[in-house]
């Protein structure tokens, strides 16, 4: 839970470099509380949904949109980490191949040492 609070703290740091570990419990602890909400919706009932097919819910749509610049800064992060630009965050507009290259960035190792976006956060939780 650390590790989504401290993601939550830099919701806007789009500089530096996230380990794989903060990337992926940002990413589980995500899932857990929009699964969460998902429930209460169902619980609530039909007057929480903001549309006829009752797929969208306001409590879910306010929690995406809350989240979206953060999990933008963490996947740019991450994206610095293995020695990439955060602009490869668009490739996910790519339906499918995107969102598969994006899998295959956010799984690779760390880039050993400094790079051109700071020092190797591993590295340095190590000392």
């Amino acid at each position: 839970m650390s590790w989504f609070i401290g993601a939550l703290k830099k919701y806007a740091v789009f500089e530096g470099r996230a380990r794989r570990k903060e990337y992926w419990f940002f990413v589980l602890f995500y899932v857990i509380f929009a699964l969460g909400l998902g429930l209460v919706e169902v619980f609530l009932g039909p007057e929480i949904y903001l549309d006829e097919a009752e797929t969208f819910g306001l409590l879910s749509g306010l929690y995406g949109l809350g989240m979206l610049v953060p999990s933008i800064s963490v996947t740019v992060r991450r994206l610095h980490d293995s020695g990439r630009s955060g602009w490869w965050v668009l490739i996910g507009l790519i339906p499918l191949i995107g969102a598969i290259v994006l899998l295959v960035f956010m799984v690779l190792e760390s880039q050993e040492g400094d790079n051109r976006f700071g020092p190797n956060p591993k590295e340095a939780a190590a000392r």
